[in-house]
C-alpha cells in the first residue's frame, strides 16, 4: 500500500520551508540585491502553506484542479513581481525548482521502500514541473509588459515636442522612423499644435541615421497632417548624404521647406512670423526683440 504523500508534506511543512530557504540562500545566483531574506521567507511561506493546505490524494495527479487556483494565484503574483523587479528567468525558475528539490529530499527521508519512493516522487515531480512551466509562462508575460512599458516611455522621451517660441514648435527626431513611431510623432505634434495654437512646426531629422523611401513617406505624412491643422511644417537637419539619397530615390520634397540646420529653420520661422533677434546696443549680451 502506497504511503499518503500529502500527510507527509503537511506534517513536515516546517522542515520543508527551512530546507527550501536553505536551498534558495545557497544558490550563488540569488539576487539578494533585489529581494531581502525576510521578503523571500514571506513569499516562500505563503506559497508552501497554500500548496500543502490544498494538496490531497485526489488532486496531486491533476495540476489543473481548481483546488490549486489559490496556489497558482500566489505563484503568478510572485513571477510577475520578479519580472518587474529585474530577476532573470533562471533566478525565477530556481524558486520553484528548489522547492521541488526540498520536497523530494523530505520524501527520501520519510519513505523507506524504494519502489514506493520512486512512485511518490514521480507523482510529486509531475505536479511541480507543471508549476515550473506556469512560472516561466507568467514570468515571460511580466517581462513583455515591462518591455512594452519601457518602449512606450522611450518613444515618448525620444519624440519631445518643444515650444521654442510663441507660435513655433520643434520636434527633434532621433533614431529610426518607422510606422509606429510616425504615428506617435504625428499625435504628439498635432496635439501640441492645438494646445499652443502654433503656426509653424519644425521637424529636425539631424538624429535620423538614414533616410530611405519609407522614412521619406513617413515624413511626408507628418507634414501633410501638420498642414491640415493649419500650421506650416519645416524639415531641418538635411545633411549632404541625406540630400543625395533623396535625389537618388527620386523623392519630391519640392513642396516642403527644408533647411540644413535647426538654426536655419528657426531663422526662417522668425522671418515668417516677422520676428527679429538683435544684439543689444548697451552691452554685448543677446536679447530678443520682437518687431511687427
Amino acid at each position: 500500500m502506497l504511503v499518503n504523500i500529502t500527510s507527509i508534506l503537511k506534517n513536515k511543512r516546517t522542515e520543508i520551508l527551512e530546507l527550501w530557504m536553505k536551498n534558495q540562500l545557497s544558490n550563488p545566483g540569488l539576487a539578494d540585491d533585489l529581494i531581502s531574506n525576510q521578503d523571500l521567507r514571506s513569499q516562500s511561506a505563503d506559497f508552501v502553506n497554500a500548496l500543502v493546505n490544498n494538496l490531497n490524494e485526489n488532486n496531486i495527479d491533476n495540476p489543473n484542479s481548481s483546488d490549486f487556483d489559490h496556489v497558482i494565484e500566489i505563484l503568478g503574483g510572485i513571477s510577475i513581481s520578479r519580472a518587474r523587479q529585474g530577476f532573470s528567468p533562471r533566478e525565477t525558475g530556481f524558486f520553484i525548482l528548489s522547492l521541488k528539490e526540498s520536497f523530494l529530499e523530505i520524501l527520501n527521508q520519510e519513505i523507506s521502500d524504494v519502489k514506493d519512493l520512486f512512485t511518490q516522487s514521480l507523482r510529486l515531480s509531475r505536479l511541480m514541473d507543471n508549476f515550473t512551466i506556469l512560472t516561466f509562462e507568467t514570468f515571460i508575460k511580466g517581462r513583455e509588459e515591462v518591455i512594452m512599458r519601457q518602449t512606450d516611455e522611450i518613444t515618448d522621451i525620444s519624440t519631445p515636442v518643444i515650444k521654442v517660441w510663441d507660435g513655433i514648435l520643434a520636434l527633434p527626431i532621433i533614431g529610426t522612423l518607422d510606422s509606429a513611431r510616425t504615428q506617435v510623432v504625428m499625435e504628439n505634434l498635432l496635439q501640441e499644435i492645438v494646445i499652443t495654437g502654433s503656426s509653424i512646426a519644425i521637424l529636425d531629422i539631424s538624429g535620423v541615421p538614414t533616410v530611405d523611401s519609407l522614412v521619406a513617406q513617413h515624413l511626408l505624412k507628418a507634414v501633410s497632417a501638420t498642414r491640415l491643422m493649419g500650421a506650416e511644417c519645416i524639415i531641418s537637419g538635411i545633411r549632404p548624404e541625406i540630400a543625395q539619397t533623396i535625389v537618388h530615390l527620386g523623392i519630391d520634397l519640392s513642396q516642403i521647406i527644408t533647411k540644413a540646420t535647426l538654426a536655419s529653420a528657426l531663422q526662417y520661422a522668425f522671418k515668417s512670423l516677422r520676428l527679429e533677434v538683435k544684439r543689444s546696443a548697451t552691452d554685448n549680451k543677446l536679447f530678443n526683440k520682437t518687431q511687427y
